[in-house]
Parts: structure tokens; C-alpha cells; sequence
């Protein structure tokens, strides 16, 4: 006799996060502070408290805090909110800069880092949006260096693309009315060019110049 009970169909497989790699886009970052001179050290950027030492301060940070935040080697360096102090340079950040963004960049190759939870900046975050976080953090503070030092840039187009799109479903949540990730979010024409648009997400002004 035929058993009548229906076989469970067995749950379909979470899909596995897409994994982005970050070592085009270090790449580029990395040569952009290279480029830095002494005397662009206290210029203004598009971040309105920080000047070029500060933002090479904080990109020498977030590189050590999400470097751990992927291997899950949490403690002081990603427990500690990036609002905490203003972030300065170290006397040998020219040397040490480059070596914290090639860490960062293999830590996310790891596909085990998009995964489950991790901890950066004192908050727990899925896997995938920290790895998410991590390219916006490159992708607009490369865009935020160029424009201080006065350099071309174009960023990798899979980073922008992911950053994009995470910072577009960031200013759609419920609840944000026009508030981005980092602040209010700029009007940008539908039409610009994908960097303007992400740029805007993020809460500048594509049209920034050191002057205005």
C-alpha cells in the first residue's frame, strides 16, 4: 500500500553572497595616496571635518578594523566607532598604508568573511554587508582623495556598481526620508554618470571642488 503522506520537500540552499573582490579598487586608493604630497596633507576634502590627513587617517583605520571584521579577529580594532576621535596620520603611514589595504583586500577574498556575523565599528553586521560597507568605504573615499589632491579617478566598475546599489537600497529604507548611509542624500540627475549617482547616495555634491 501506497503511504499517502507526501515526502517534505527538503528547504532550497541559501544562495551564497556574491563576493566581491576589493583588490582592484585597493589598487586604486593605494595609488592615490602614494600621490599625495607633504603639502596636501592640510588641504580640505569633501568631508567637511577632515582634511587630507584625516581622511588618510581613516582610510588606514577602516582598513585595519574591517581587515579583522573579515577574518573575525574582533577586539579594540573593531569594537571602537570611527566617530570616536578624529583620525590623524601615523609617522610611517606612507609605508603602512599600502600593507593595511592588501591585508583588507585578502581578507574578503575569503568567501567564509561574507558569511554569518561579523562586528565593525562596534556594530554586528551580516557577513555580506559588512564586505558591502567595506567597498562604499573605497569607493567614496577614493572619490573624496581625488577630488582633494586634484587627481582623475575612476574607480573599479565592480566595486561601483555594488556600492551603488548598496548605498540606492541604504536611502530606501523605510523610515530614512532622504537620509543616506553617511547624511542627507544630494539630488543627482537619473541620467549622470554611476559614480555622480553613488556619489549623491553618499550625501555629496559630485560638483565638490577644493573651493567650493
Amino acid at each position: 500500500m501506497t503511504d499517502p503522506t507526501p515526502t517534505p520537500t527538503p528547504p532550497a540552499p541559501a544562495p551564497a553572497p556574491a563576493i566581491l573582490d576589493l583588490g582592484p579598487q585597493v589598487r586604486i586608493v593605494a595609488r592615490l595616496a602614494r600621490d599625495v604630497t607633504d603639502e596636501q596633507l592640510t588641504d580640505g576634502t569633501p568631508c567637511p571635518e577632515y582634511e587630507v590627513r584625516h581622511l588618510l587617517g581613516h582610510l588606514a583605520g577602516l582598513c585595519v578594523a574591517f581587515r579583522d571584521a573579515g577574518r573575525r579577529n574582533f577586539g579594540a580594532t573593531t569594537d571602537t566607532s570611527p566617530d570616536a576621535a578624529l583620525p590623524d596620520l601615523d609617522p610611517g603611514w606612507r609605508e603602512d598604508l599600502p600593507v593595511v589595504l592588501g591585508e583588507l583586500a585578502e581578507a574578503w577574498r575569503d568567501p567564509g568573511a561574507w558569511t554569518g556575523t561579523t562586528r565593525a565599528g562596534g556594530v554586528d553586521l551580516p557577513g555580506e554587508v559588512a564586505g558591502a560597507v567595506a567597498a562604499d568605504e573605497l569607493v567614496i573615499h577614493g572619490w573624496d582623495l581625488a577630488r582633494a589632491t586634484g587627481r582623475d579617478y575612476a574607480p573599479d566598475l565592480a566595486a561601483l556598481e555594488a556600492v551603488h546599489a548598496f548605498l540606492l537600497a541604504a536611502a530606501a529604507e523605510p523610515g530614512r526620508d532622504g537620509e543616506g548611509v553617511f547624511g542627507p542624500v544630494v539630488p543627482v540627475p537619473s541620467d549622470a554618470p554611476l559614480l555622480d549617482r553613488a556619489v549623491g547616495l553618499s550625501g555629496r555634491d559630485p560638483g565638490w571642488t577644493p573651493r567650493g
